[in-house]
């Protein structure tokens, strides 16, 4: 049994605290404040919030009701965060005052939302969250069968879609979860964990590995929002032994100066997962030759079709790759879904006794992200191979690949070459309209402090890619910008920046 002194939450910054005490006995109030308003199994919570200890109450309140659990982009407009709240059918709404505005905006474009509660300060429209759960019972019911998270799709192709996968059939405190078993048999996740949370709440891994620590019965440091130098200092004051990141944040973290990136204690730190977006190898080298071999990188999905696992010490023999298969079995297809031998470049199907996720409100897209012939293999659209001894390495998205005068490019091979130039910030490659060769690499960069933007920068650049890669694959044209559209856990919207060129004049866009 969970020490219901210990802690649960500490947010990084105030270092304020929410004990498992008051985890457990918050989220039971808040699942009877559920019910009395007639919700049941099968219903749908949703999440509104900046990353609070609170998220994690409303969070364990549905999944101990056999609710869903819908965390929505905080960083989304006001109609997009409706059409989330609308499209999964949530039956309550949760918010926090640190999005008021964004809450209020949508409060009448859901009408369907029978509870609405406000944390952290008061939200018109919203009903006071403390005084609901005071006047609730802190009694547990006999009965609370285990519930799961329906999240979107980050959106970083198009409109976010709902994964919603179907109900375990257990109790919330009976075993089975996957991800759980993945954190402690690989990780090394265990009561004694302290685990530093990067990114925001609402994001699939940030929010899954946050309630499976605390299945562990181990503590979630949160930061408020992430910093380079602010994580350094989380990892120094809470003696943080686990953490996860995006390859963005390594690249800010290694951007500090060296006095700022030594002044920190970080001998408490014992492994450091990676995911969410490929890391450019010379980025990863950088990491582990300053943190040592602790870096654990896994490959996988908001739909959770399967999953990779690898060491440092694995990546280091073999560099790019994402590691084995630890849930389900890559299989690599052409376009025709014909299965490709090793080391052939395809789409990336995983194959399972079982795979039921579907879109929600999407039948057709659900049907196009499973293999025409195996129904048990789907795919979130992403290419890569895998070599003769089954490490998977990703290529890019299928969706982003760039075909010029009928040849295959990758954009992110040539991201990667530029990933640590230091006259490079951020850096996006696509493939803008081509009247001769149908499209053409172009990279769109955020220069860094100090390098000024235009031609002697741009051929600097394109000779540098040059120099460590194919010419044919090297941009054809740089375009400078003040910021790249990135989510807040580091993905590139690159969707969105593709229909900048696809819809302007020209055949570039430029």
């Amino acid at each position: 049994m969970k020490d219901p002194r210990r802690p649960a939450v500490v947010m990084a910054g105030s270092g304020e605290r929410l004990t498992y005490g008051e985890l457990d006995e918050r989220s039971i109030r808040l699942a009877g404040v559920l019910r009395s308003a007639g919700l049941r199994r099968g219903d749908v919570v949703a999440l509104l919030s900046d990353n609070s200890p609170h998220s994690y109450e409303v969070y364990w309140a549905a999944v101990r009701s056999g609710m869903y659990i819908t965390a929505v982009n905080s960083h989304l407009t006001a109609p997009e965060v409706a059409h989330i709240v609308r499209d999964s059918g949530a039956a309550a709404l949760v918010v926090s005052h640190g999005v008021a505005a964004l809450a209020e905006g949508i409060a009448g474009e859901t009408p369907d939302v029978r509870v609405r509660l406000a944390y952290g300060g008061p939200v018109a429209g919203y009903g006071d969250y403390e005084a609901a759960l005071a006047a609730a019972s802190p009694e547990p019911p006999a009965d609370q069968p285990r519930g799961a998270d329906l999240l979107y799709s980050s959106g970083t192709t198009g409109r976010p879609k709902g994964i919603k996968p179907e109900l375990p059939d257990r109790q919330v405190d009976e075993p089975g979860d996957v991800l759980v078993e993945v954190l402690r048999a690989f990780y090394g996740f265990g009561p004694d964990s302290v685990y530093l949370s990067t990114a925001p709440v609402y994001h699939a891994a940030p929010l899954r590995y946050g309630a499976s620590v605390h299945a562990l019965g181990g503590t979630v440091v949160m930061m408020e929002r992430f910093d380079a130098e602010g994580a350094l200092r989380a990892v120094e004051r809470h003696r943080v032994t686990h953490s996860q990141w995006v390859p963005t944040m390594f690249i800010r973290m290694l951007r500090l100066p060296e006095r700022t990136r030594t002044a920190y204690d970080l001998s408490s730190h014992r492994v450091a997962v990676h995911a969410a977006a490929p890391c450019p190898p010379d980025v990863k080298h950088a990491m582990i030759d300053w943190w040592g071999p602790v870096l654990y990188e896994y490959y996988s999905s908001t739909e959770g079709v399967g999953m990779t696992f690898i060491t440092s010490q694995e990546w280091l023999r073999r560099p790019g790759s994402v590691g084995r298969a630890v849930l389900g079995e890559p299989r690599v297809c052409d376009d025709e879904g014909r299965l490709l031998p090793a080391g052939e470049t395809g789409t990336i199907y995983f194959a399972r006794d079982e795979n039921t996720f579907a879109y929600l409100g999407d039948p057709e897209k659900t049907r196009a992200a499973y293999h025409p012939e195996h129904p048990t293999w789907a795919t979130t659209g992403d290419i890569g191979h895998v070599d003769e001894d089954g490490y998977l390495f990703l290529t890019d998205r299928k969706a982003f690949m760039i075909i010029s005068g009928g040849v295959n490019i990758y954009p992110q091979e040539v991201e990667d070459a530029l990933a640590l130039h230091p006259a490079v910030l951020d850096v996006a490659v696509i493939g803008v309209p081509d009247a001769e060769m149908g499209e053409a690499v172009k990279a769109v960069v955020q220069p860094a402090p100090g390098h000024a933007p235009g031609p002697e920068l741009e051929r600097r650049l394109i000779d540098h890619v040059r120099s460590r890669i194919a010419h044919y694959k090297a941009p054809r044209s740089v375009d400078f910008v003040d910021e790249l559209p990135r989510t807040p856990t580091g993905k590139l919207v690159k969707g969105r920046l593709k229909a900048r060129y696809t819809e302007a004049s020209g055949p570039a866009g430029s």
